[in-house]
């Protein structure tokens, strides 16, 4: 019952924040005092890349390594690791885009070659290949097994972006909350509202993953249903 009504809430809790991020990012929070309103995307602009590499991209990991688990394995893991990746695309673009906005003024360019920007665009190109790889091969269980390996590969260049701005000299800035001693860059109401993001980007991907989910085991169970009745219908008539 408690999982249901989590369910149920995660719509719902997920427009709520998300509609309060806005909010306070646009007419509550101050202007910062070098990027003055560009300095809003920070509400924006963080909160999806960690969703895209973190959350989303993770959880399509860690299924497809537990499909691989001859104990964990099953059709679900596959089906959570199809959805998230779907679910991590999208956020690997906005991402993407998103950042592009941010550095058109900051910057001077809309994308530079840059090793954090190079190496996100490398990821959402590595996501477009795994779906493309599902739709090469009708055999469930080949198909599983080889995005789950797909995955597992990809998901080496994770950390690659997330030290690329340390292991180079790179456009992008570096941390954004905390400091190298682990002081906070941000305070106060803007500290509170980057906060706020990461709590509705969050929500809004497993509401997202949650969605998909449910619509990957209707198109299943529907296609099953037709290939059942095409068979029925084939031996009827060879019965004739």
């Amino acid at each position: 019952m408690i999982k249901s009504l989590v369910q149920r809430l995660l719509g719902p809790l997920s427009l709520i924040t998300m509609a309060l991020t806005f909010w306070l990012g646009i007419w509550v929070t101050p202007p910062d005092k070098v990027q003055g309103d560009l300095a809003r995307l920070v509400y924006i602009h963080p909160a999806l890349a960690t969703v895209a590499l973190y959350f989303s991209f993770g959880t399509s990991t860690i299924a497809s390594c537990l499909y691989l688990w001859k104990r964990t394995r099953s059709l679900t893991m596959d089906r959570i690791a199809q959805c998230a990746m779907e679910v991590s695309l999208i956020f690997i673009i906005l991402t993407c885009i998103t950042g592009s906005i941010w550095g058109r003024p900051a910057w001077g360019v809309w994308w530079a070659w840059d090793a954090r920007l190079t190496s996100t665009a490398i990821l959402g190109v590595l996501a477009m290949g795994y779906l493309a790889l599902r739709r090469a091969n009708d055999e469930v269980e080949i198909r599983a097994r080889r995005s789950a390996v797909y995955t597992i590969l990809c998901a080496v260049n994770v950390p690659i972006i997330h030290f690329s701005v340390q292991w180079w000299k790179t456009l992008h800035q570096g941390a954004t909350v905390l400091g190298p001693n682990r002081t906070l860059l941000i305070h106060g109401s803007m500290a509170w509202t980057l906060l706020l993001s990461f709590v509705a980007f969050t929500l809004t991907y497993f509401w997202l993953l949650r969605l998909r989910y449910r619509l990957e085991v209707a198109r299943e169970t529907t296609t099953k249903v037709s290939l059942d009745a095409a068979l029925a219908q084939r031996r009827s008539e060879g019965a004739h």
